[in-house]
């Protein structure tokens, strides 16, 4: 190590994300005066926002359920709550443009009635499954109400393999499992691991009449993880750093650790890694895995987002999905974005997008373009005032079967080193919930062994 002077304090998250600032919150919160070490030049890892020309765009669609009470925990902590309304009832319109009598909008939606009969009526009505195929879903359904998520033996299996032994037909999958799942998975059926759709599907579906309800920001997504989680961190007391890259991690006198950067030395008591796994392998000391190799197998997942700005309003909808078409959920974020001038400001997001990721951008424009106007009547003819694309290689590690057993808990075998980050072993897919229920074991692990008494923050809030 250096000989530079170390600057001290009890606690040093390395990781700006959801799971970074969740955690450096916890420990503050607790007491322990913390430093936030974050590489780029802002907080919020990969749910941001950036300029383009007049435009504040998210770099992808994120979205949240009712059921995620972790983020929504994140969201009152940082006082933004309202900036992220949920609605008041379940509602997605999905448009199928494939059927041979023409394109036909149906809708998935709940009722207040208790589960399972919140959905049945939705069910039901949905105009895009048979009538044997919506009992099939509804058996289904039932029986994934009796699986454990954490069963381990769920993991060793893919989505699709289950949903067949269901007598789930080819249909069903498209036009309602992976509808939902690869938008929550980002993998279609045949590579998700059972485990985490269980997980997705039990709690969103299964855990109470409004679990699904969908909520996404209404404004620019760093106003909530930058802007407000930044002056949430201050008010705490954390001390934050961007544009400070960890460099290496060991330990120093008196039990301490010190975190290297590029221009600076810090030591403390306990340090978070709440970094992708790449990076975590690389910072880990020898012995605090007993495989650390393991989390260089979860491989990661991409997601492409297709952003068009017309000269003129062509959707009426918030949001909706798309059966029939390459297209899979369409949101406006006209308003959010500060569209001046008219017009209206579209985002394609598209998961599990391993084929077209690296396609160039007028390959896309080629593609995307053509099925808006299919899907939207009113596209046609419009002028475009705006189309590019944002790419996130990395934006989810990929929860294929197996995947369970690579990921882990926030304990590490060296003394005061915690993991924290969506990939860790959390139980949920590489969501924004995932990311913040990983920060706060990370805190809990790190608060334990420092001997400060604590309460879970969702027990708390309870």
């Amino acid at each position: 190590m250096s000989g530079r002077t170390p600057r001290s304090s009890r606690a040093v998250v390395v990781g700006g994300g959801l799971a970074g600032v969740t955690a450096a919150l916890r420990l503050a919160d607790a007491g322990l005066g913390v430093t936030l070490l974050e590489g780029r030049p802002r907080l919020g890892g990969l749910a941001f926002s950036f300029r383009r020309g007049d435009l504040s765009v998210d770099n992808g669609q994120h979205v949240y359920l009712r059921c995620c009470t972790g983020y929504r925990w994140f969201l009152d902590r940082i006082e933004g709550t309202h900036l992220a309304p949920l609605q008041d009832r379940l509602d997605v319109p999905v448009l199928d443009v494939a059927r041979p009598g023409g394109p036909r909008l149906g809708r998935l939606r709940r009722t207040a009635l208790p589960v399972p009969l919140h959905l049945a009526g939705g069910l039901a009505a949905y105009p895009h499954l048979s009538l044997a195929e919506k009992a099939g879903v509804a058996r289904a359904a039932l029986a994934l109400g009796r699986l454990d998520p954490a069963d381990p033996a769920l993991d060793g299996i893919d989505f699709a393999t289950w949903l067949r032994r269901q007598g789930q037909s080819h249909r069903a999958v498209e036009a309602l499992w992976d509808l939902v799942g690869v938008a929550t998975l980002n993998a279609t059926a045949a590579n998700a691991s059972m485990a985490l759709a269980a997980k997705v599907f039990r709690t969103g579906l299964l855990s109470g009449p409004g679990a699904a309800d969908i909520g996404w920001a209404a404004v620019p997504l760093g106003d909530l993880h930058d802007t407000l989680a930044r002056k949430a961190l201050e008010s705490a007391g954390v001390e934050i750093h961007v544009r400070t890259r960890a460099g290496a991690l060991a330990r120093a006198e008196h039990g301490h650790w010190a975190v290297e950067t590029d221009g600076e030395r810090f030591e403390a008591d306990t340090v978070v890694l709440a970094v992708p796994q790449g990076e975590t392998h690389r910072l880990l000391p020898e012995g605090a895995l007993d495989d650390p190799d393991r989390l260089l197998g979860l491989t990661d997942a991409p997601i492409l987002n297709v952003h068009v700005v017309y000269d003129r309003k062509v959707l009426r909808r918030p949001f909706f999905a798309a059966l029939g078409s390459p297209v899979q959920w369409v949101f406006d974020r006209t308003a959010s974005s500060g569209l001046q001038g008219g017009g209206q400001y579209l985002a394609v997001s598209q998961s599990a997008a391993r084929d077209e990721i690296d396609l160039p951008v007028a390959e896309l424009r080629e593609r995307y373009l053509p099925e808006l106007e299919r899907l939207l009547p009113a596209a046609r003819g419009a002028g475009i005032r705006d189309f590019f694309v944002t790419r996130e290689r990395t934006a989810t590690f990929a929860p294929t079967p197996g995947s369970g057993r690579l990921r882990p808990g926030a304990h590490t075998r060296a003394a005061g080193l915690h993991l924290a980050g969506a990939w860790t072993a959390t139980g949920w897919p590489a969501t924004m919930e995932g990311a913040v229920r990983s920060g706060f074991s990370a805190a809990a692990s790190a608060l334990q062994a420092l001997g400060r008494p604590h309460v879970h923050p969702l027990q708390e809030a309870a």
